[in-house]
């Protein structure tokens, strides 16, 4: 099967799905989606191949084997690949716990037992142009961030962080590290002491939103950065992947950073704002 504008019931976004299946095999279904069709596949992971298995693969007692293509736009610092989920916990059509790795276009044919588009396809339907908003990062209070509510790292990140232990933080800061995950991986006290210089750097400079990020990288490299803070610090000047705070469902992306910070006493962030002007 090979769906060009799937989308799942009540979850808002679309993606291309190539679905192989055969007699007594797993089912494998391919996601590749476009930037700007709503709930990426990072994001939705969970959602969009519980969705594929109650849907076309209701009988099997495990969900299709799921591979992610995310195609970014021309020039991203993201690179485009194929990359396999696992989920560490599935019940019927409930899944959580994503684990992603990389995987060949030569591999991926192996297991889907014929060849992968690789394209979008040409049943791509845009969404209406809407107006743009202006993209704006901006330093934000880290006790001002909505409570996190973590859903991929719950042995580490079991119920987002109180607000008596994240005023606690903020007068008895962490800096250790820990191995549970790449979230609590690095010194997010540091990251975010460079993000701030980048930010103004930036302002000073007249750097774009969209250019931003390849700025930060080189200042990171430029001052013998880490790998894991020159990533960290990356993912703060995404256009994709920024933290960004809403008033009414309290995050559009960003909780497990938001907890990562919170919960070692980072007093000072960058946040990214859609500013719609009149």
């Amino acid at each position: 099967m090979d769906e060009h504008m799937f989308t799942a019931p009540g979850l808002p976004g679309t993606f291309r799905l190539q679905l192989f299946t055969a007699h007594g095999a797993r089912s494998v279904a391919v996601a590749t989606q476009q930037a700007g069709e709503g709930m990426t596949l990072l994001n939705g992971a969970e959602s969009f191949a519980a969705a594929v298995w109650e849907l076309y693969c209701p009988e099997e007692d495990l969900p299709p084997v799921w591979v992610e293509r995310q195609l970014w736009p021309e020039g991203s610092i993201q690179e485009t690949r194929f990359r396999r989920v696992v989920f560490a916990e599935a019940s019927r059509y409930r899944l959580s716990r994503p684990r992603w790795s990389v995987i060949t276009q030569k591999q991926l044919d192996a297991l889907a037992g014929g060849a992968v588009e690789t394209s979008r396809g040409s049943g791509y339907v845009p969404r209406p142009v809407e107006p743009e908003p202006k993209m704006v990062f901006e330093e934000f209070a880290v006790t001002g961030l909505a409570r996190p509510r973590p859903f991929r790292e719950p042995q580490c990140m079991p119920a987002g962080v109180h607000w008596w232990r994240r005023w606690t933080r903020q007068v008895l800061p962490r800096r250790a590290t820990r191995t549970c995950c790449w979230y609590h991986g690095g010194d997010w006290h540091r990251v975010n002491a460079m993000a701030l210089q980048v930010l103004s750097d930036a302002r000073e400079q007249s750097v774009g939103a969209h250019d931003v990020q390849e700025f930060a990288v080189a200042y990171a490299a430029s001052i013998s950065a880490t790998d894991w803070e020159t990533e960290a610090l990356s993912t703060l000047f995404s256009t994709w992947d920024a933290i960004q705070p809403d008033s009414e469902v309290g995050y559009i992306n960003g909780q497990h950073r938001s907890q990562a910070m919170l919960e070692a006493g980072v007093r000072r962030t960058v946040v990214l704002r859609h500013v719609y002007e009149a």
